[in-house]
């Protein structure tokens, strides 16, 4: 999987990264879950995926009813763009933000739509509380947070997800594509990228 190349993100307007409420709700929708729901989980690409949009990526489910599954990669990382550049697309206060913040691939769906992976302990108006302490914000109301320093202590800001229709999912996991593990915040917040793959696949090692 390759990431979006630097000069489509220097044209991209943050602003437009952030309008993705029709995504939130979906994730948010109360559906009947699947058997073996994988919301809040890890799905790890085992060897045998030949996909190069897939290969050894470690992607953190957000949703999986019978609608079909939503997912963020977590690690592809891609560039760092100032946080002032951000805060002004999005026209929020920026002369004291400081630093850069990092973009992540999610996924080769809707690649220019932003969404804000965090922990928790902060919470808004647009926030879904997927599952142990795992939260994710679509709206600029995260990067007023973050401006102003309540923002979430760990947070990963991701551009495309990844999808499946209903049963795709299951049916690549019955090939042996995929496979499932528990997530925690380690797995899914660090920036040990290149160690995210292993560790997951020792983490089913150790759960057969």
């Amino acid at each position: 999987m390759t990431g979006l190349p630097r000069a489509t993100l220097a044209t991209v307007g943050v602003a437009v990264l952030l309008t993705v409420a029709g995504i939130g709700a979906r994730a948010a929708a109360q559906r009947p879950s699947p058997s073996g729901d994988l919301t809040g989980q890890l799905l790890v690409a085992t060897p045998l995926m030949s996909d190069p949009r897939f290969m050894r990526t470690v992607i953190y489910m957000v949703q999986h009813d019978s609608g079909g599954a939503m997912g963020l990669v977590l690690n592809r990382p891609m560039v760092e763009i100032p946080l002032a550049r951000v805060l002004e697309q999005l026209g929020i206060e920026s002369k004291d933000a400081s630093g850069t913040i990092r973009t992540h691939y999610g996924g080769p769906v809707e690649r220019t739509r932003g969404f804000m992976l965090h922990t928790a302990d902060y919470v808004g108006a647009s926030t879904v509380l997927i599952k142990d302490g795992v939260a994710m914000t679509w709206q600029p109301e995260i990067w007023r947070a973050i401006a102003d320093g309540t923002g979430p202590r760990r947070r990963l800001f991701i551009l495309g997800h990844s999808g499946w229709a209903p049963g795709q999912l299951e049916a690549e996991m019955g090939a042996g594509h995929w496979v499932a593990v528990p997530a925690d915040e380690a797995l899914v917040f660090d920036e040990d990228y290149d160690g995210k793959w292993p560790r997951a696949m020792a983490r089913r090692r150790i759960n057969l």
